[in-house]
Formats: C-alpha cells, structure tokens, sequence
C-alpha cells in the first residue's frame, strides 16, 4: 500500500507492505484521518515512553511506522474467527487499540506500534472487537474526529463540574475545542476560553464558549474572579489546561485561586516541574491522562452519528498523503488549523 512511512526517524511517502488481519481482525481501507499533536510527540519523544510502552507504544526505526490514529474506513477483508457482524462495504471505525490475544496477550495503540501499522496508509487493520458500524448519513471526515473530541468527554465527565461552577479552558487547539464542545454539552455557564489566537477564540465561540479572553491583554483568572463577582459564585474554577507548554502548570498554580481543580489535558510528553509547596498550601487538585475511555469515545461516536456534535468547524484542511509530511512539521510548530484532515485515497 501507499502510505506516510517513518523510518530511522525520516518520514516518507512511499509503498509499503500491507497490512495482514489476523485472527479477529478486519482490513480496512481508509476514507478519511486526521492529524493529531500526538503523532508529532511520538515521533519527537519516543524515547521517553517506557520499554514495552504503556498501551503497547513502541518505537523502532529499523522498520516501516505508519503513523495516524483517528479514523474511519471500509471494510474489504477479514481475518480468521470473524463474525458476519462487519460484511464486505461497511463503514467502520474503533478505538485506536490493537487487542492481542484478545487482550489477554496486551494491547499494541494503532498508529504507534510497527505491528500495529496506522491510518496514514490506504489500509489498517482494526480489531473487531472494538470496531462499530458508522451509521446514517454522517460525514467520514466527522467520524475522523471522534477520538479527538473523546479526550475532552474524558476530562470533562472526570471533573464532574456542576452547578455554580465556572470552566476556564487555557487554550482553544483541537483539544481545547474538544472541552468546550463536552461543557456546552452539559450546560456549562459560563465557559471562559483563554487563547492568543483570535481565529481560535472566535472558533471556541463557535463550539459554545460564552467568554473569549486573549491572555496577552487580560489574565483569564482576572476574568473568573470578574464573573464571580458579578454572579454572586463562591466555588473555585474548573481549570482545563489544553496546551502542554513547559510552565504551563505552575503557572495556573500560581495565579489560580484557592482549591482551584486543574486538568491538565495538554498532552505532556517533556518533563516539568512545579512548586509543591506553592500547590499545596493552595489546596489545587491536578489530574493527568488516562483517557479516553470506552465511554467517552463511543458516546462522542454516538453524538456525532446522531447529530448532537459537529466537529467539522474544527477542520481546515484536507489533503492527501504526500501532503501530510508537510502538515505534521506544521504541527510541530503550533501553526495552521487545529485539525487537518487526511484522505489516502487522494
């Protein structure tokens, strides 16, 4: 297949073998991906993942890498032991986790593992034990999204923010997005956004964020303190942090207000520091990773299918493959859309 190649830490858009389904498994082709943050820290931070990788993450650059994690495709051949839930022309997408044995033999993540070859390619193979049929009419490039905006489900159900409580989101990238969309979900009033970038202000107002702060005229916190003057608020703010910049954290520590819950969405693959004492004589709760979970991303699934979540505002671009080395250095700068969407068969 044709497909985005990492090796010896080069990327190259060339034929490569095709992926084989194994037992359980389906072949799919690939409609539509999009470009994640994560594909970048991978590439750039491999090194600190752990030997044998949480979830199965695992670096080699003696052989072919296709990255790409958020998908959606058809199915044109199945592995042994599959059922007939997933015939021939269905339109499929799952979680980005290849089960081994089941997952009685582990787990290897889709895109960031060399047996585990990802959605950069015309074809990838998913389990179909985590596969779901894409139902209705819905848009592949909608469905691409899905695992996108699961990471902000996940954060936002963790937090469990309820009434007389206010949500600041530091940064409106796809992650940021992604929060904003899950608080406006549930009612969340008001949804504060700090970001530099006007489009990406303008964007967050888009997917229902009430008050649009740009950070290098007024301290989001000044802003919270502001609101709960003026509505009477007596909880600490709900503090989702959607960048991943070193000092980030100990930051938010130091201008947040007492027992001020932090969620630190971000997607940190750099070591950093913060003041203990600082957090601690303040009271903050921090909460990293761990998501998303199967009920956060089938349930995104569910709302994009049935219309209750468009994504698609979040896309600024479609390109094909041999775009797509181009469009992750991009990434890795911080610069363009907050989601690019890739279609292999350009």
């Amino acid at each position: 297949m044709r497909a985005v190649v990492l090796r010896g830490g080069r990327l190259e858009v060339r034929e490569t073998a095709d992926p084989v389904p194994g037992p359980g498994e389906l072949l799919l082709r690939t409609h539509s991906t999009a470009i994640c943050a994560s594909d970048v820290h991978f590439m750039d931070h491999h090194d600190l993942v752990p030997e044998g990788g949480p979830a199965g993450m695992v670096y080699d650059e003696d052989r072919d890498m296709v990255l790409g994690h958020e998908f959606v495709g058809e199915v044109v051949a199945h592995g042994p032991d599959c059922t007939d839930d997933f015939p021939v022309g269905t339109r499929v997408t799952a979680m980005p986790i290849l089960l081994v044995d089941g997952g009685l033999g582990g787990t290897k993540v889709i895109g960031q593992h060399p047996e585990a070859q990802g959605s950069f390619g015309e074809l990838l193979v998913v389990n179909e034990m985590m596969a779901r049929a894409v139902i209705g009419d819905v848009a592949d490039d909608a469905v691409a999204l899905v695992d996108a905006f699961a990471v902000g489900e996940f954060y936002v159900r963790s937090s469990a923010i309820g009434p007389g409580e206010v949500a600041v989101v530091i940064g409106a990238g796809a992650i940021g997005l992604s929060a904003v969309a899950a608080l406006a979900t549930r009612g969340v009033d008001p949804i504060v956004v700090s970001d530099f970038n006007a489009e990406r202000r303008e964007l967050a107002g888009r997917f229902g964020a009430h008050v649009l702060v740009d950070p290098a005229a007024q301290s989001p916190y000044d802003v919270f303190r502001e609101i709960q003057k003026e509505r009477w608020i007596t909880k600490p703010a709900v503090v989702f942090e959607c960048v991943g910049a070193p000092g980030l954290i100990a930051q938010i520590v130091d201008e947040c207000d007492m027992w001020t819950r932090i969620f630190a969405a971000g997607g940190w693959y750099s070591g950093d520091s913060i003041d203990c004492t600082a957090a601690t004589h303040k009271g903050v709760t921090i909460q990293f990773g761990g998501g998303p979970h199967p009920e956060d991303w089938y349930g995104t699934l569910d709302a994009i299918s049935e219309g209750r979540l468009d994504p698609l505002p979040s896309v600024g671009q479609v390109i094909g493959l041999d775009e797509v080395p181009d469009a992750l250095e991009r990434t890795r700068r911080s610069e363009g859309p907050p989601r690019i969407v890739v279609h292999p068969q350009l």
